[in-house]
């Protein structure tokens, strides 16, 4: 079907040449709300009592399980690694312990998937170039005030490689991002130089192909951004977020987003689906 683009030539200049573009009030308050009560009503009945899977950026290659791998066609509950205490229970309500939700919140869950699918993202995207783009994962982020951890310096099209690459991340703020309760941060820029390394999965699990560079924080600028305010991120932007310290929450829906025209989603990602994902338009 044909999708008319939505940004403009100046937006699209910035984002070319930064790798990253901020669309403040993309959602409104309403739609904020929405997605937010949906959530608070998944976790109400998420039963944590036989599953409690652990995400970490900094160990994520020891914590990963089956449970993690399975999730990319589910809705899964990831606590953070500061949520449990030594004798192994949580310090403190699920609702505060948990890390996020993914990774098929976009498919299996109406409001999750009205916002995924909505006009305004896949216009966004055919502005940017998608023929027939999926979103190949999605993640409610909490950052719980406190315990809320760090997500190291990263590329999205580390973990989520087509050939040639076509990662974007869509990165929409649900509450204020401050750098206070661990806003994100990135290397304006630093797509220009191409994916540093990648995340493989094969038969002894998952890892790094190589080592990760040494990153001069000097370079990286802070993306404060307002609730409903949306992050743009190429797939090969360095972008990190720091551990939250602080009092207050700072949650986010962000979605990751691959072409399918014209490439190819290698078989060696940690996404290995069973089912096709649904294309969100094709042009």
């Amino acid at each position: 079907m044909g999708i008319s683009g939505n940004l403009n030539p100046d937006q699209l200049e910035f984002f070319n040449s930064q790798g990253y573009l901020v669309l403040d009030s993309f959602s409104s308050a309403d739609e904020i709300r929405s997605l937010r009560s949906r959530m608070d009503q998944l976790l109400e009945e998420f039963d944590f009592s036989s599953q409690a899977s652990i995400f970490s950026t900094t160990n994520q290659q020891q914590t990963t399980d089956d449970y993690f791998f399975e999730s990319a066609e589910k809705i899964s509950f990831f606590f953070e690694e500061k949520a449990f205490g030594d004798d192994g229970s949580l310090k403190q309500p699920k609702q505060l312990s948990i890390n996020k939700v993914g990774h098929a919140l976009h498919e299996l869950d109406p409001t999750f998937k009205s916002f995924s699918t909505s006009e305004k993202a896949t216009g966004l995207l055919s502005s940017l170039g998608y023929k027939r783009p999926i979103v190949i994962q999605s993640m409610y982020i909490f950052k719980q005030p406190g315990i809320g951890g760090e997500v190291v310096p990263h590329q999205d099209n580390s973990f989520l490689y087509t050939y040639p690459p076509t990662c974007t991340g869509l990165w929409l703020a649900l509450e204020d991002a401050t750098v206070t309760n661990g806003c994100l941060w990135a290397i304006p820029g630093s797509h220009k130089a191409g994916l540093v390394r990648r995340f493989i999965r094969d038969e002894t699990g998952v890892h790094f192909d190589k080592p990760s560079p040494s990153y001069d924080q000097k370079d990286f600028v802070s993306i404060e951004v307002k609730a409903g305010a949306l992050v743009v991120i190429h797939g090969d932007l360095i972008h990190q977020s720091f551990e939250n310290k602080s009092s207050t929450s700072r949650h986010a829906y962000s979605l990751h987003v691959v072409d399918t025209d014209g490439c190819k989603w290698v078989d060696d990602n940690w996404i290995r689906r069973k089912v096709e994902a649904e294309p969100l338009y094709a042009s």
